[in-house]
C-alpha cells in the first residue's frame, strides 16, 4: 500500500511515534480476512486508549483476501469495527498485487486512485477528519 500512495511509508505492525509537537497520519491497512479485521479492531482500540497523542489515525484500508464478494460474517464484522475509524476504504482483490507486479506498472481498480486522492486531500489540508 504504501507504493501506492505518493509520499507513503510502511511501518509495520508498529505506531510512528513522532516527536511532539509533530504528528503521524496514518491509514491502518487490514486484510480483509476474520484476522487482518480483528487486528484493525485492535489498533483502533490501542489508538482510542488515548496513548498514542501524536498519531491521526485517518482511516481504514481493507484489502480484499480472496476475488468476489466479501462473506456475510466478514461484512458484518466490518460493519461494526467501522465506526471506530474516521473513514473505511474497500480495495478489491487484484492479482498482480499478489504476484508481486509494482503498482505502478499495472491498472488498478479506482478504488485505489479514489483513495490516494481522499489521502492527498486529508494530508494537504483539503479535507478534515
Amino acid at each position: 500500500m504504501a507504493g501506492i500512495v505518493r509520499g507513503g511509508m510502511a511501518s509495520g505492525q508498529y505506531w510512528p511515534v513522532p516527536d511532539p509537537p509533530a504528528y503521524a497520519n496514518v491509514v491502518l491497512v487490514a486484510r480483509g480476512h476474520a484476522g487482518g479485521l480483528r487486528a484493525a479492531q485492535a489498533a483502533a482500540r490501542q489508538w482510542a486508549g488515548g496513548g498514542l497523542p501524536t498519531v491521526r489515525v485517518v482511516g481504514l484500508a481493507v484489502v480484499a483476501d480472496a476475488p468476489g464478494r466479501r462473506p456475510k460474517p466478514l461484512r458484518e464484522l466490518l460493519h461494526l469495527i467501522s465506526g471506530a475509524f474516521p473513514r473505511v476504504w474497500e480495495l478489491p482483490w487484484v492479482e498482480a498485487l499478489r504476484l508481486g507486479e509494482p503498482p505502478d506498472q499495472i491498472q488498478l481498480p479506482p478504488a485505489f486512485s479514489e483513495l490516494a486522492a481522499d489521502l492527498q486531500r486529508i494530508v494537504t489540508g483539503g479535507t478534515h477528519v
